[in-house]
């Protein structure tokens, strides 16, 4: 791990306007200030839950057995693992025989000043909140609008508007022609981001990328080849109700999952990376009681925010061929790469032959070369099941890969809260591995020497 940057040493951006956000309260700022503060009865039971240490646990077998408790496996670091729990599941864990050491909760950012609601805590202000991200991708958008466009994909279960943006050149690519004289068709490649409500830093990796596309296209080479011979999507919020809710009282909530209602509980939210509709619910990597962080939604799809970006690479299928040909899904924290299958231990199972899992595993390791992550396949941690690289994979044949970003698994660098100084240099740390996967995409099986096998 890089150490982080000294705070009278880094380079900051200016402190956004914040406009309503960041203004002094008024009397309308006050009253949401108080709306937010006051949690009902179902957020009050929500937020029951906090970080533990527990000390024991070595193998995946034994770390999904405690991820069965209902409990979320946070990091897994030599020997121990953290976990997001409430009292019950911690307790349950302890008589597995496991050491449970209570951790401190998400860290005092205000500087002393006074909180605003529904913003980041002063001293995480560059942050972008929701509707900051918006507007920062729509003057990418304005700015660029020969590279970049935006699609409006459907809404969250609050209403907020799930988007994609649409990244490519203008050049002819290096694709070539079919017989009938018709252009080749770009491969796709998909980027989202934030489907868990505290794992702000990834939209921040969002905002990166279509800035470093943007600016670069044109003047850095491979950029610009790659824009021209790819189309890239960019979903830079899958959750933006929790991430929303994770920053309402102006301070951290530590919330991950999204904000629908479950019915028969006062328990809110699905989490959204075990409701993918494969293998869903099949194999003890997700939970069926609704207070659980990992609690899978009442049916495949039923959290509007997948159902919309699962219809969403449907939609990509043109003529019987799917044309996103890899992906890759952006969470923090613990600095790895990871690839299916997530729901079992195998390297290769059904819908997972070897020459696909060695394609996986060459390029996965050499994009965790290129940005210090440790890289691996899902399960070699613990068991999930209906995740969002297992659907993409098993349902659709794109290769899709998670990667947790910064800090380490220690947590050293903030954990799921990481300082904004850290921003700009973690964010830019994964330009060269998302370049290439990009130089990847139209071929995957070419990092195992099988091209001609399988691409021509």
């Amino acid at each position: 791990m890089r150490p982080p940057t000294p705070r009278t040493l880094r380079s900051r951006r200016p402190r956004r306007p914040r406009g309503l956000h960041g203004k002094v309260a008024t009397a309308a700022t006050a009253v949401l200030l108080t709306l937010a503060m006051a949690a009902p009865a179902a957020s009050r039971t929500e937020e029951r839950t906090r970080s533990y240490e527990v000390t024991g646990p070595r193998t995946a077998a034994q770390r999904t057995a405690v991820a069965a408790t209902g409990a979320s496996v946070d990091a897994v670091r030599r020997g121990s693992v953290v976990i997001t729990a409430d009292a019950a599941q911690a307790e349950r864990v302890r008589r597995m025989g496991y050491t449970v050491r209570a951790l401190p909760g998400p860290p005092d950012r205000s500087d002393g000043r006074r909180a605003e609601p529904f913003d980041f805590p002063p001293a995480d202000a560059n942050y972008h909140n929701y509707s900051e991200a918006m507007a920062e991708i729509n003057a990418d958008i304005a700015r660029y609008p020969s590279l970049m466009s935006k699609q409006v994909i459907g809404k969250s279960y609050e209403g907020r508007d799930i988007i994609a943006v649409k990244v490519t050149g203008t050049g002819t690519g290096t694709g070539a022609k079919p017989a009938d004289g018709t252009a080749a068709a770009k491969p796709e490649v998909l980027f989202t981001h934030h489907q868990h409500a505290r794992e702000h830093l990834t939209v921040e990796m969002a905002l990166y990328l279509l800035k470093e596309f943007g600016s670069k296209y044109g003047s850095d080479a491979r950029v610009t080849k790659m824009l021209d011979s790819r189309v890239v999507w960019v979903v830079p919020d899958l959750n933006p109700d929790g991430g929303e809710y994770d920053i309402a009282t102006g301070s951290y909530r530590s919330w991950r999952k999204n904000r629908q209602p479950n019915n028969g509980s006062s328990a809110r939210g699905t989490d959204l990376n075990r409701n993918w509709d494969y293998k869903w619910g099949c194999c003890g990597g997700s939970s069926g009681s609704t207070g659980s962080e990992t609690y899978r939604g009442s049916a495949p799809e039923s959290a509007p925010e997948v159902k919309v970006v699962a219809d969403f690479v449907r939609s990509r299928v043109v003529n019987g061929k799917q044309q996103i040909k890899a992906a890759i899904d952006f969470h923090t924290y613990s600095e790895l790469v990871l690839w299916p299958f997530g729901w079992t231990y195998n390297d290769t199972a059904p819908g997972m032959t070897q020459d696909d899992r060695d394609a996986f595993a060459t390029v996965g390791k050499s994009m965790a070369a290129s940005n210090g992550y440790t890289p691996e396949q899902s399960s070699d941690l613990y068991i999930t099941d209906g995740s969002i690289d297992d659907w993409l994979w098993g349902n659709q044949k794109i290769f899709a890969y998670t990667f947790e970003m910064y800090p380490d698994s220690s947590g050293a660098g903030g954990g799921f809260y990481p300082p904004d100084e850290v921003i700009d240099r973690e964010t830019a740390r994964n330009r060269d591995a998302v370049l290439q996967l990009l130089e990847n995409a139209d071929c995957m099986y070419r990092a195992i020497g099988k091209e001609a096998q399988y691409c021509r």
